[in-house]
């Protein structure tokens, strides 16, 4: 056996030297270790060798073993070594060339406009209030002062759904107003809020559509009138639309839910298939505000003698038409990637407190 175990041990060790690549001396090790390897069989004939033979054969192949395992390893270092310069010979950076361009997403006119929106009232002190986008009855029509034969609680407005909450159908909110009336009823005045979010109405055409975006504000103190008001929106719109010289005018108009209420106009320029907001000899409706109904503030619990605010809503979709001038609201929600890269903006556009964007 000695004599079998000195012959094994030149061939392998010759072989392991010459190999040429990782892949041949796999095929040495598996050839000389494996199972059914040459090493491994002469082991397993230590077993049939005479009880007095076995220690010192076993020792002179377990010695075998390991100068083996030693050789391979060894040249498997030196392998690895010569392949990684060659490919580091191979395998050339240019370092001069620009980087591939990478595809840059862009944010949706109506996240920009509320940000927008948001960052500006909140210098003025309102807070963002949210709540859920189906409610019931007595959240969206009956506690906003809205009496049952009001045109809005029939189908042809109002998404109703089947379900029902305590005898009284559930519906899609028309308006952000429920986050005014569940913000009341859950605390205490003086409140100062402003509610976000999408709101569903059953109309579709160009400047409509089933399920669009609103921003309400409400402001509830003991000594509020309509001069606050007033001031607050007009600093509003200068600073959303970036220009301290639009002329603002309010108009008396009608909701359930405020008395006095009023439509704000903007002034503007229309000609040539364009719309300028800013000065001009026409107006343009920009929202709907007014003193909170009484009705309303003592539908919360709260005494009219002693606490007064004001609330207003307006349209973020179309807020965000007319300042960065896009024709047809329906495009904002047909997911078109080009139309998004046109109209989109840089995500590192940072909004600032008072006066719209920087950029």
């Amino acid at each position: 056996m000695e004599e079998q175990r000195e012959r094994l041990e030149g061939e392998l060790l010759a072989a392991i030297a010459a190999a040429a690549d990782l892949r041949a001396l796999e095929e040495i090790r598996v050839r000389a270790l494996g199972r059914r390897g040459e090493v491994t069989a002469l082991a397993k004939a230590v077993g049939r060798l005479p009880p007095e033979e076995r220690r010192a054969a076993g020792q002179a192949v377990n010695a075998l073993k390991r100068t083996v395992e030693e050789a391979i390893a060894r040249r498997r270092a030196e392998l690895e070594r010569i392949e990684l310069e060659r490919r580091l010979a191979r395998e050339r950076i240019d370092v001069t060339l620009p980087p591939r361009p990478r595809p840059e997403g862009r944010v949706h006119p109506v996240s920009q406009v509320t940000e927008e929106i948001v960052a500006i009232l909140a210098d003025m002190g309102f807070a963002v209030a949210e709540g859920p986008d189906v409610e019931d009855d007595y959240h969206n029509f009956t506690a906003l002062n809205i009496p049952p034969e009001h045109p809005a609680r029939q189908m042809q407005d109002t998404f109703f759904l089947e379900a029902e909450e305590e005898g009284a159908p559930l519906l899609l909110r028309t308006h952000t107003s429920p986050v005014q009336i569940r913000t009341m009823l859950a605390g205490r005045p003086p409140f100062r809020i402003i509610a976000p979010g999408r709101v569903y109405r059953r109309d579709y055409d160009m400047t409509h559509t089933p399920m669009f975006h609103q921003v309400e504000g409400l402001l509830i103190d003991r000594r509020t009138h309509m001069g606050h008001l007033k001031g607050c929106l007009i600093d509003f719109v200068r600073a959303f639309f970036e220009r301290d010289d639009i002329p603002v005018r309010f108009r008396p108009s009608f909701f359930p839910f405020t008395e006095p209420s009023a439509e704000m106009d903007i002034g503007c320029r229309r000609g040539k298939g364009q719309l300028v907001v800013g000065a001009g000899d026409d107006w343009l409706e920009i929202l709907g505000c007014g003193m909170v109904h009484p009705r309303v503030l003592e539908g919360v619990g709260l005494e009219p003698d002693v606490w007064q605010g004001f609330a207003f809503g307006l349209g973020i979709d179309r807020l965000a038409m007319l300042k960065y001038g896009i024709p047809d609201l329906r495009t904002f929600f047909e997911g078109d990637l080009r139309w998004l890269r046109h109209y989109g903006f840089v995500p590192l556009d940072i909004p600032t407190t008072y006066g719209g964007l920087s950029r």
